[in-house]
Order: structure tokens, then C-alpha cells, then sequence
């Protein structure tokens, strides 16, 4: 049975000095975060630094080697099969190739989850894709191949399909990756509005400082395995942390290296192929 919606005031998603990893190699440690619902939350962080990973967390692909992730109320650590899949259904995830269906067109891109997750008429069912892809500006599209549209145009099909199912919580996987500066401008001020108007709360995982601090009520900065910042974009902005100033600024110099850290698999990698480190 799914739990009831979240009022104002609890988190849509929590993490508790959380930590994550694959193998031998922890990604991220000791992280605490929330989300209400309504808000744009931007998770900034360089490549490799573990964004992805945290959104992987959060839809109980991948367990917590310590602390708590809860959704929707419900510690994702307890959660069996088919409540996490009840969870799911209250989320939409925008995923960082699109991942559209290329046999299909625009419209039934944008119906597919309705016709998995729901039982509409025909009538309620175009209407309500026609209403989402009005939002992005793409329902003299629905006709159209995948194939015919260009990328930027695919970006908010993609978003469309996301929160077809309006859902309580949508997570953005580099949203803005690959985009001209008029789509990425377009999409960012979409991703606000489509908040704003289902009351839904975002999640957006990205590197891109200028449209995230345009559209975000809070940011957090993780790097180097930690969180290294978390505030209001005006906060971060005026931090004077060599951490945060670099990674804003695009400094060449500083905290941040260049190099990918050694772990205990590479070591292990190199002695079996007889490689000095």
C-alpha cells in the first residue's frame, strides 16, 4: 500500500550520514541531505565526484553501506520489492541520454508510462500527454519520429515522459548535458515551472553552475568523497571556501586534482599485472 503525500513539511527524501561505493572504493561518505517537497535542489559536483551515484541511492538502486536514505517517509534499507517499485511510481526520473524509445514516436513516448501505470480512456490519456508536451512546447510534435527531432527537442520529450505521472518527486540526471545555450536556457526555466506548477519536488544533478543557481532553491556540493557545501545559491556564492570558489570559478588551481584517485582495486589490478605503482 503506498504511504500518504507528503505534507509541506517532511522531506520528500532524507540521507543520514550516508555512504556509498562499489567494491572495494567508497564514493561518497558521511552524506546528509533533504529535499521538501517543492523545491529545485541542485547536486553540483565535478565529474567522477558521485551525483550519480547519490541518485542511484535515492531510487534504491544502490544500498547504503551506512546511514539512513528514507523516501517518502519509508527507510529504503526495509523496503521489499514491491514497496520499492509503489515508491518508484511516485518518482519520475529524467535520465541523462534521454532514453527515449526510438520505434516509437513523440506521443507514445511521453503515454508509455500512463498506459503501464494507469487505466485511461483513450480520450484521458491524449489529453494528458497533449497537456504535457504543451508544457515543454513540443504538442505539434507528438507525430513525429524520434528520429526527426533534434537532440534539445529529445531532452524535453524525455521531460515530458518524466513527469507524465505527475509525480511527487522528479530526479534530472545531468539534464543540461549536450545542449545548445537557447535549450539549455529553455529547459532549466522548465524544470522550475514544472515544479512550481505540479508542487513536486527536483532533484538536479549537474555540473552546470549558472542555469542551476538561476533555478535552485538549494545546492549541495560534493567532491572529494564528502560534501563539501550546501546553502542557497547567494550562500555559496559568497563562500570564500578554496573548495567551492574552485569549482564555481573554474580554477585550474586549487583543492580540486586533476588526477582520479588511487583505490585499493587499481593496486590490486597492478600487482597482478606485475606493474610497479
Amino acid at each position: 500500500m503506498l504511504t500518504p503525500p507528503q505534507n509541506s513539511h517532511q522531506p520528500v527524501l532524507r540521507l543520514e550520514g550516508v555512504s556509498l561505493g562499489y567494491g572495494d572504493f567508497t564514493v561518497l561518505r558521511e552524506i546528509s541531505l533533504e529535499v521538501l517537497p517543492g523545491q529545485v535542489v541542485a547536486m553540483m559536483g565535478g565529474s567522477g565526484s558521485g551525483k550519480t551515484t547519490l541518485l542511484r541511492a535515492a531510487t534504491g538502486q544502490l544500498v547504503a553501506r551506512q546511514g539512513t536514505i528514507t523516501l517518502f517517509g519509508q527507510n529504503l534499507a526495509h523496503a521489499d520489492r514491491p514497496l520499492l517499485q509503489s515508491l518508484r511510481q511516485r518518482m519520475g526520473v529524467l535520465f541523462q541520454q534521454g532514453a527515449l524509445f526510438t520505434d516509437l514516436n513523440v506521443f507514445e513516448n511521453v503515454a508509455f508510462p500512463l498506459r503501464e501505470h494507469l487505466s485511461l480512456s483513450a480520450t484521458q490519456l491524449t489529453e494528458r500527454v497533449l497537456e504535457k508536451l504543451n508544457a515543454v512546447g513540443l504538442r505539434a510534435a507528438a507525430h513525429l519520429k524520434v528520429s526527426e527531432i533534434s537532440g534539445g527537442m529529445a531532452r524535453r520529450v524525455a521531460l515530458a515522459r518524466a513527469v507524465v505521472l505527475e509525480p511527487e518527486l522528479v530526479l534530472y540526471d545531468e539534464p543540461f548535458a549536450g545542449l545548445d545555450p537557447i535549450s539549455l536556457g529553455i529547459t532549466a526555466r522548465l524544470i522550475r515551472s514544472l515544479s512550481d506548477r505540479l508542487g513536486c519536488a527536483s532533484v538536479v544533478i549537474t555540473h552546470d553552475i549558472a542555469e542551476s543557481f538561476a533555478i535552485a532553491d538549494h545546492v549541495y556540493l560534493v567532491g572529494q568523497g564528502e560534501l563539501k557545501a550546501h546553502g542557497t545559491p547567494a550562500t555559496l556564492g559568497a563562500s570564500t571556501d578554496p573548495y567551492v570558489q574552485q569549482f564555481l570559478h573554474g580554477h585550474a588551481d586549487g583543492p580540486v586534482a586533476f588526477d582520479y584517485p588511487v583505490t585499493p582495486a587499481f593496486e590490486a589490478w597492478l600487482a597482478r599485472t606485475g606493474t610497479q605503482a
